[in-house]
């Protein structure tokens, strides 16, 4: 409040009585010439059992003289003393009082000690006031002032100057009324006179403008006590008085700090939490603040370990928080997001080394100071007025996160000791905000490097398929998900398409999905039906979870998954989902259908008890499959069969190159961030022409091996491969004559030429190949590590009727009599 302010008509405190206070007037004599009833009750002494005797008549009698005098020397030299002490009671009890001596001054340089006692116990239980009594306990300057009872100022101590800027010489000798004009004080007489009449003692609580600080507004709390004469008349009056100011600024920063504790992390984002600090401050507190993140904090990484080295790796920090008064924040010489210079010389550089603040009340603008060696902030500084500065680090611990800066230009009040501590009260908060946002960025960082690096970085579809897909990370405080997708060749130019989405989100999700994606690759390597594949992809989900350490966890663990394998020889089609939206079939013409799949329990929710039914269908040449997770067409907002028709619009358009309609069906997803991840999988079919394959049945008898290499050896020449005739010879040989060994008929020979040769036998026996290391002794057995020898790999498969035994050689491949040994 300024001093135009003081007319306005403002209620006065009303006095407050309390009986707590013990206080005695002694002169330079030790002579008691002042008693109040309060000590009467401390100390069982009345005024006129204790007036004009000696001080000493309350020491305990073990009191050495000597030690006293002492005493009282020391006390003349340091203006006073505090502390504890004890004293005897009028019945004999020794009690140990808070003791306080304060010197006072009056006319003609003579001098009075003012002793105010406290019962300790009295403080313990809280019946002091609060103001005084936190002075006493913590020994924070009182101002003294005692008046006769005309209510002139007959004494009076040295902080009393200091509290409210009255000089001793004019106050002497006057009343309040005639020696502070710009007080409150018409009410501080009324209360005076009702201690005097009434003999209790008083709070009084005021205000006041003090002559060399007429624009801020001071809080008195003041203590009237009654002093008595020997016959216990009223001898004047005592004022102690605290300059609560602080008091109401503590109120204060309690409101900003208030505010900070929900206006600040109210977001996992880094840089909006660095903005919250500085909107916070502006202008609460300053009229200008900027906060800077080291960069590698957005990005979730280490911050800065060790203060005091950490220019050596040359730091670059970000501008991440702009507040100031003024529109347009002309104090700021970078936007938010820039790079920010910091100067070797400056302040800024120094708070980051060392780690403690930095205070400037009034800034140096002077030449050779160090806004000189940083000229951006110089001309911004003289442009804009700023006049007192703060710089605090934030910091955890001893990682160094950035620096808050708070800045005054408008407001002319220098920053004080108060308004550093408020600052870094808010920039601690601010800081704990910031690591969780830090940390969360870093896992967030994490889980999306560990999805995306678990996630296949090329599509390898073969001749059977070409594929494309997209993923789009969830921007949610859960973070990525568990999305999946696979393209994974299989023998005989088939290929299976792979999606599936983990229950939950986060790194265990993503690190979940890798485990049940490297499982299907596993399972897709033995050739297993979709059905059989996802019943076996179940129990190992369910193994997982009960294997899982948190049974929170545990419980909720699961995923859906649609497996299919396309065979591009008979254009079939097999597809199987476990709790997994259906795929779209989208023809030549741009016709979309959802086929009607059943629909199967998620993996590890159904108990093992719902079996999995496969679905097998003809897709013409150049079909086109798209495989996506419920991200793409489930919301909070929509239905799903919104989202699934929004995707068959999308997909109705095979006009477009496969990469094209990939992205024109992404941009279908909602504008907003989504709730779950979204993930594409596109395949376009392809078939192989009859010219790239060769069957025939064969007897089942001794001679059908012989007519095998036949077949194999005269397809190979059409073929232009007459160098790997001999090597295939042998394959087809070893692998019809085990059909007829541990087979049944009927027997069939398929040969494939694509992007390898595979040769396929199939009989309708169960009995499946299991390679051997014969003995040296053994005639049989070999039969199987031969072909493995010669083949690129081979293996086996289960059909509705039997099974297929293949193996697959590389194109290049020299005969085996040419290879090196």
């Amino acid at each position: 409040m300024t001093s135009t302010d003081q007319t306005a008509h403002i209620e006065p405190p009303k006095p407050r009585e309390i009986s707590d206070a013990a206080i005695a007037m002694i002169d330079e004599q030790g002579t008691v010439v002042g008693w109040t009833q309060a000590a009467q009750q401390l100390v069982g002494y009345s005024a006129g059992g204790v007036v004009g005797r000696s001080a000493t008549l309350v020491l305990p009698s073990s009191q050495d003289p000597l030690r006293v005098a002492e005493f009282a020397e020391q006390c003349r030299a340091q203006g006073g003393w505090s502390g504890t002490a004890p004293v005897r009671h009028r019945d004999g009890r020794i009690l140990n009082v808070s003791l306080r001596i304060s010197l006072l001054r009056g006319q003609d340089a003579t001098l009075r000690w003012l002793v105010s006692l406290t019962d300790i116990g009295a403080l313990s239980s809280g019946m002091l006031n609060g103001s005084v009594r936190e002075s006493l306990l913590i020994h924070a300057p009182i101002g003294i002032v005692v008046r006769d009872p005309q209510l002139r100022c007959t004494w009076v101590n040295d902080a009393m100057e200091r509290h409210d800027g009255i000089p001793r010489d004019r106050r002497l000798g006057r009343r309040p009324t005639e020696s502070m004009p710009s007080f409150e004080t018409e009410a501080l007489e009324a209360a005076l006179r009702q201690v005097l009449e009434c003999g209790i003692t008083m709070v009084h609580e005021y205000r006041a403008w003090p002559p060399e600080d007429p624009r801020r507004e001071h809080a008195f709390a003041a203590s009237f006590f009654c002093l008595q004469d020997a016959d216990g008349q009223a001898l004047g009056v005592c004022s102690m008085s605290v300059d609560v100011t602080g008091g109401q600024r503590a109120r204060e920063r309690l409101a900003i700090l208030s505010q900070a504790g929900t206006r600040i992390g109210s977001t996992l984002d880094v840089v909006q939490t660095g903005q919250e600090l500085a909107d916070v401050a502006v202008p609460l507190l300053a009229d200008y603040a900027i906060v800077d993140l080291a960069e590698s904090v957005p990005l979730g990484k280490e911050p800065y370990a060790r203060l005091d080295t950490m220019y050596d790796h040359a730091p670059v920090f970000r501008r991440a928080g702009l507040a100031s008064i003024h529109r347009g924040i002309p104090e700021s010489p970078w936007a938010r997001g820039e790079t920010v210079f910091l100067s070797p010389n400056s302040p800024f550089s120094s708070v980051l080394c060392t780690g403690r603040s930095h205070l400037e009340p009034v800034l140096d603008t002077s030449p050779g100071a160090w806004i000189d060696h940083d000229p951006a902030r110089a001309q911004k500084i003289r442009e804009n007025g700023v006049h007192s500065l703060m710089v605090v680090p934030i910091r955890t611990q001893r990682s160094v996160l950035g620096l808050a800066l708070f800045a005054r230009t408008d407001d002319p009040v220098p920053f004080q000791e108060d308004d550093l501590l408020l600052a870094e009260e808010l920039v601690t908060r601010a800081a704990l905000s910031l690591d969780n946002a830090r940390q969360y960025a870093r896992e967030h960082t994490a889980a999306l490097a560990l999805q995306r690096n678990l996630l296949p970085h090329r599509l390898m579809g073969g001749v059977a398929v070409e594929a494309v897909s997209r993923y789009l990370p969830a921007d949610t405080d859960a973070g990525v998900g568990g999305d999946w997708f696979d393209v994974i060749p299989l023998s005989g130019a088939r290929v299976a398409l792979v999606i599936g989405d983990v229950v939950g989100h986060g790194i265990d999700a993503a690190a979940t999905m890798g485990r049940l994606r490297t499982a299907v690759r596993t399972l897709a390597d033995l050739d297993l039906p979709p059905d059989e594949l996802l019943s076996h992809l179940d129990d190992s989900v369910r193994r997982l979870a009960e294997e899982d350490d948190d049974p929170d966890q545990a419980s909720t663990m699961g995923a859906t998954c649609l497996y299919a394998v396309y065979d591009p020889a008979t254009r079939q089609c097999t597809m199987a989902r476990a709790g997994h939206p259906p795929p779209a079939i989208v023809d030549a013409q741009g016709q979309v259908t959802f086929p009607d799949l059943p629909t199967g329990a998620p993996l590890g929710l159904g108990l093992g008890l719902v079996p999995f039914d496969a679905v097998e269908v003809e897709l013409p040449e150049g079909s086109l499959l798209a495989f996506y997770t419920d991200g793409l067409v489930e919301s909070r907002d929509e239905d799903i069969d919104v989202g699934m028709h929004r995707l068959g619009t999308a997909l109705a358009r095979p006009d477009q190159s496969l990469e094209d309609l990939c992205s024109s069906v992404m941009e279908t997803v909602p504008t907003q961030a989504p709730s779950d991840d979204v993930t594409l999988l596109l395949v376009r079919t392809h078939t192989l022409n009859a010219a790239q394959i060769a069957s025939g049945d064969l007897p089942a008898e001794p001679t059908a091996a012989r007519t095998a290499r036949q077949l194999a050896a005269r397809q190979l020449s059409e073929w232009g491969l007459e160098h790997l005739v001999p090597d295939t010879e042998l394959i087809v040989s070893e692998l019809v004559t085990n059909a007829i060994r541990h087979g049944a008929g009927p027997i069939r020979l398929r040969l494939i030429q694509h992007q390898v040769l595979t040769c396929e036998v199939f009989d309708s026996g169960t009995c499946y190949p299991r390679l051997r290391h014969g003995r040296t002794v053994d005639e049989n057995g070999r039969g199987l590590l031969m072909v493995a020898q010669l083949a690129r790999r081979w293996g086996f498969r289960p059909t509705t009727c039997g099974k297929l035994v293949w193996v697959e050689q590389d194109l290049s491949s020299a005969p085996s009599h040419a290879r090196s040994p």
